[in-house]
């Protein structure tokens, strides 16, 4: 097998001889490397280190030039450094979790304060091989700010019902900042949407601001579709992250390294939370919080040995500064469903009927669900908005909503007809109740009923009650009647005594009345 023919070690006279190529013959890198048989890879990096130097071409030619041009290129004429100083590597790296800074900017600050120190190809090499001999949680570097993993713990907790005795195993829910690794840890009955929703808002809060992405597991309470290119996310998970104003990044699925640094953390908390618990015994969510808190807080302050910094310190240096404030008004859990509008203008939800603008019948409309609120939209605008009851049943109507022709009953009601009917005196208020009693359907009694109410203005209420009580006499229980005996003026003649035979809506109107 032939050997392998070795790159020979450039000169600066093969530097000139680059540039030379480069500015008057205008040959390409691969063109020069091959001319002069050294790597591409070398041409570039000289090229650029001409270009940052600000090199003119021509060079300048003397006897001192090429020292000259190598300590502009390189920081020194090939000589070791005089000054071995090493910077503080774990500065370095945490450093470069800052937005905006780069190796070349921290070694051109090195080269500030120790003129004659180690090149930039060494430092290089010296902060990977720092990266390598500490904790894996630095291979994967991230911005500060940049993002929160989230995904809950293997093991569970059990929570003692005091009054019934069942054990219920609680969920614990771990999330992570990625540049400073403050981790937060929270126990939950389940991992449901609520609970998952709960834990995101709840690990935002205890940073006390907002990452530019939360990369989370493929939890189906939050990821409706699986998919790596387009995931699909839940209408409540979305909404959520609108709300806070980042991405929500769902892994690959059996990926953990997509995640790495909540695997990590996961791990941290077991080992050094749960298992400390493991021989206390919770009788309540709320005392299992608490006790997760406190050792949270240590786990939180405490030193790590590779870095000489706690999580919370690195937190307060490098990650704070870096994220995003918080909204004014926390998320509020919402569910999503989707309800057809029912020919009475009303959409079913969750056993309790809504109404929404008559126009809309037929169409299918997105509700959205608080605990408070019942907010039913139509082509992404709100078109209806009601408190939602506490019972789950009956019917919630807004006038506006209604067609005309039901509007005009809308505030109607059989007892609201009788009190009205009473004012003009107690014949034409049962009256009224026998209309509606008597009818098949109660808008029919209403419409007669609001008949004889209109008729009061123009005949006033004495001859009005006088026409009830003759109606009531010969059992005339219709709008008509009323009207032909007003008009006929046989309101004003007293009924024979044959006639007066009570009718047994006489009798007692409140003791009778199922109106009333």
């Amino acid at each position: 097998m032939p050997r392998r023919k070795q790159a020979r070690r450039t000169t600066v006279r093969d530097i000139r001889t680059i540039l030379r190529l480069t500015h008057e013959e205008g040959l390409s890198v691969r063109e020069i490397a091959e001319r002069l048989k050294i790597g591409k890879s070398s041409v570039s990096t000289y090229l650029l280190r001409s270009r940052e130097a600000g090199l003119s071409w021509p060079l300048p030619i003397g006897a001192d030039e090429d020292a000259k041009l190598e300590r502009r290129l390189f920081g020194r004429a090939g000589r070791p450094p005089r000054d071995l100083s090493e910077p503080d590597w774990a500065l370095v790296v945490r450093e470069l979790k800052r937005k905006g800074v780069t190796l070349t900017l921290l070694w051109q600050e090195y080269r500030a304060s120790h003129p004659d120190g180690y090149g930039f190809t060494w430092f290089c090499e010296q902060v990977a091989a720092f990266r390598q001999r500490t904790s894996v949680a630095f291979r994967n570097r991230h911005a500060a700010g940049a993002v929160m993993q989230t995904d809950y713990a293997g093991p569970t907790v059990p929570v003692i019902d005091p009054a019934t005795g069942v054990i219920h195993p609680a969920q614990i829910f771990v999330a992570v900042l990625g540049a400073s690794n403050l981790t937060f840890a929270h126990a939950s009955f389940s991992q449901q949407l609520p609970d998952w929703i709960d834990g995101q808002v709840r690990a935002l809060t205890f940073y006390g601001g907002v990452t530019k992405a939360i990369v989370c597991d493929n939890l189906k309470s939050g990821v409706a579709k699986a998919l790596w290119f387009e995931p699909t996310l839940t209408a409540t998970f979305a909404a959520m992250a609108e709300h806070y104003d980042t991405t929500i990044l769902p892994t690959r699925s059996r990926k953990p390294r997509d995640k790495g640094r909540v695997e990590g953390a996961v791990l941290i908390v077991e080992r050094w939370i749960l298992a400390r618990l493991r021989n206390r015994t919770f009788f309540s969510l709320a005392a299992l919080n608490t006790a997760i808190a406190e050792l949270l807080e240590d786990l939180n302050n405490r030193t790590m040995r590779h870095v000489g910094k706690s999580r919370r310190e690195l937190f307060e240096e490098i990650e704070r500064p870096a994220l995003k404030p918080l909204p004014a008004i926390p998320f509020e859990y919402a569910e999503w469903k989707s309800a057809k509008v029912h020919p009475d203008y009303h959409v079913e939800v969750d056993k309790t009927f809504y109404s929404v603008p008559h126009r809309l019948i037929g169409c299918t409309l997105q509700v959205r669900l608080t605990h408070r609120v019942v907010e039913i939209f139509h082509d992404h605008q709100r078109v209806a908005s009601h408190v939602r009851r506490s019972q789950r049943s009956g019917h919630v109507t807004v006038n506006d909503h209604m067609p005309k022709a039901h509007q005009r009953y809308a505030n109607t009601t059989p007892a609201n007809l009788i009190g009205r009917a009473t004012q003009i005196g107690p014949n034409a208020a049962i009256l009224v109740e026998r209309m509606m009693r008597d009818r098949p359907h109660p808008e029919q009694g209403y419409r007669s009923a609001m008949g004889i109410l209109s008729l009061a203005p123009r005949y006033g209420s004495q001859r009005l009650e006088a026409a009830c009580e003759r109606a009531l006499t010969i059992n005339a229980i219709t709008y008509s009647s009323v009207a032909s005996i007003l008009k006929s003026g046989l309101d004003r003649e007293r009924p024979q005594a044959e006639h007066a035979a009570p009718t047994p809506a006489h009798t007692n109107i409140r003791g009778r009345s199922y109106y009333q």
